[in-house]
């Protein structure tokens, strides 16, 4: 048995997550439903112009699928990297208390700079909007990943956000590479349309020959397939991945096993916050496959899972909800 179900590699970034107006985004200049990179002036100049912040966690996408994966009692690693401050001490007792390995040692020990931060953004039809400054995330490096630890994986989960620098970059290529070189299974996520539609070649040297397992939505999918249908999106990622997930929004998911594509019905509720579904449904997933569910009843669990988290504000759901979920898959 491995030490490890899940071992991520992604952006350590503290989400600050606020309630906006469209009108709002509209006078800031800010795109709607995506994710922007911004530095760390311009991010000071939108916070100054919000209120206080609603919440505050460690988050990035591989840091809120491992979180997951370990409150519903599986084991996770994450590679990333904090700075030394008061925001990089938050983070990493954040991961500690949900019992998360890692590559960070105590940040005062460390010399990288500022800690990323994510401003999220939620209007009142549970809409998120990321402006994300990426501190030291963005100098990831292949020094911050373990090689013992991803042999003792089941998988390796890399985010699609990593992308967006070339040492962040080379680090979800090398880390592919190790997983390979170790016979263990890759996970990747695409993560965010824009990171498709400027990145895309990016995408595809991380990518590389072809990834196990490929987690996108809908848009991702048919951005990434450079078409307009879904069903030439599905033909296009067998040809990037054995297995895949896309995920339809209130449509439900699609699930293809290597053989079959399965339909996973989805969960009607009233959404009013989206931050951390598609982290959550890949948590959910995940968990399900590493813990001997099937595919089908893993993406009925992954689904009640990313309904469940659009309920609530913030990408986490309590011990006790969690429970709940776990009892009746």
């Amino acid at each position: 048995m491995n030490s490890y179900n899940i071992y991520g590699v992604g952006n350590a970034l503290v989400d600050l997550e606020y309630n906006v107006s469209s009108e709002t985004l509209d006078r800031l200049g800010i795109e709607k439903g995506m994710m922007t990179l911004i530095d760390e002036v311009k991010q000071a100049e939108v916070v100054a112009a919000l209120d206080g912040a609603e919440h505050r966690a460690c988050g990035g996408s591989a840091a809120n699928t491992v979180v997951a994966i370990a409150q519903m009692g599986g084991k996770g690693f994450l590679s990333c990297r904090i700075g030394d401050d008061e925001t990089g001490k938050f983070y990493l007792e954040d991961l500690t208390r949900f019992g998360i390995a890692t590559n960070i040692t105590p940040p005062e020990t460390l010399n990288f700079g500022t800690t990323g931060k994510c401003l999220v953004l939620v209007t009142p039809d549970a809409d998120r909007t990321m402006n994300t400054f990426l501190g030291v995330s963005a100098d990831i490096s292949i020094a911050d990943l373990e090689a013992d630890s991803i042999d003792a994986s089941d998988y390796v989960y890399i985010e699609g956000y990593l992308v967006s620098s070339d040492s962040a970059r080379a680090t979800a290529i090398r880390a592919r590479e190790l997983a390979r070189e170790h016979n263990t299974k890759v996970a990747f996520t695409l993560s965010d349309p824009n990171m498709v539609k400027f990145f895309k070649a990016g995408l595809l040297e991380i990518i590389g020959d072809g990834v196990d397992l490929l987690f996108a939505n809908e848009t991702e999918a048919i951005e990434m397939a450079g078409t307009e249908s879904i069903e030439d999106a599905i033909d296009y990622l067998q040809t990037i991945a054995s297995e895949f997930v896309i995920t339809l929004g209130s449509q439900g998911s699609l699930i293809y096993d290597g053989t079959t594509l399965h339909k996973i019905a989805p969960y009607p509720v009233t959404a009013i916050d989206t931050v951390g579904a598609g982290d959550m449904y890949a948590g959910a997933f995940l968990y399900g496959i590493t813990h001997g569910m099937d595919y089908a009843i893993a993406g009925d669990f992954a689904s009640r899972a990313s309904a469940k988290i659009v309920t609530k504000y913030g990408p986490r759901l309590s011990d006790t909800e969690i429970q709940a979920l776990l009892t009746h898959s």
